[in-house]
């Protein structure tokens, strides 16, 4: 998968859209014209949805607003909106607005189409907490993507259901030493370890690579997804490259095989 350096669309701030609690702040988005605008601008919004402030409003800005927040038509945004209704995350109404459903369970599709803000959509929305973290020698499986390095930044992290509790998957990151230095682990207790290179390190990313397999569950997945041994999981690779050409990031996440499917969208020109 390849993401395509673009110029970033001008937006325009929000106003909030409901008098009580914190006013809601979708992120911001770099759109891919070679990609769905619908697409991309569903994606965004709904990380920002599951990655939203305790405290956030869950009453929607405006069609119009989020239309010219994204860059985009109303109709354009209608129908990212209408991705997110079929999903269960957001309710409209009438003449009343639209509303994030705080008890929706989240479908969870482990998609793949080219879109930086898919990938943080994918791994937003769930309890996240790091496991553990330090330099470690270069591992076999990951050294081809480090050549030079001794050590890399290892980060291991679970992800569970907000409602429920029960892990959803688990995820080891393997981060090159130089971009390590500038990352602080407590982002990670709230935001997606794409987002936070991206959005917190500052490491201009211009592609990654995906893969999607199926494995069985080691003693170390069993445990911690509670799950048994052997049993179906989906294995991700995720490799990040920045401007450079440098791998910044080798991600290796197993999900539990009964809460995931695998999806790809392929379009025609």
């Amino acid at each position: 998968m390849q993401v395509t350096q673009v110029t970033h669309v001008p937006q325009s701030p929000l106003k909030p859209s409901a008098p009580q609690g914190a006013a809601f702040a979708p992120d911001s988005l770099v759109l891919n014209r070679k990609l769905p605008l619908w697409y991309q601008v569903s994606q965004s919004l709904r990380a920002s949805i599951l990655g939203r402030t305790p405290d956030a409003t869950l009453r929607l800005p405006t069609e119009e607003q989020l239309a010219a927040h994204y860059g985009v038509s109303v109709l354009t945004m209608r129908q990212a909106l209408k991705e997110l209704e079929t999903e269960g995350l957001i309710s409209r109404h009438r003449r009343r607005g639209t509303f994030i459903e705080p008890r929706a369970r989240r479908v969870s599709p482990v998609r793949l189409l080219g879109s930086i803000d898919a990938i943080v959509a994918q791994q937003s929305g769930e309890l996240t907490t790091v496991l553990d973290h330090g330099p470690f020698p270069v591992p076999g499986d990951v050294a081809e993507h480090f050549p030079g390095c001794a050590e890399v930044v290892g980060y291991r992290r679970l992800r569970c259901d907000e409602e429920s509790g029960e892990p959803t998957n688990w995820a080891r990151n393997w981060i090159h030493p130089e971009v390590a230095a500038g990352l602080d682990p407590a982002d990670l207790d709230r935001w997606p370890m794409t987002k936070v290179l991206r959005d917190r390190v500052g490491v201009r990313i211009a592609r990654i690579t995906d893969t999607v397999e199926a494995r069985l569950a080691d003693p170390v997945t069993a445990d911690l997804l509670r799950v048994p041994l052997l049993s179906p999981i989906l294995y991700f690779t995720g490799v990040t490259y920045d401007e450079s050409g440098r791998v910044v990031d080798v991600a290796q996440i197993r999900y539990r095989g009964d809460r995931f499917s695998f999806s790809v969208t392929v379009e025609a020109h």
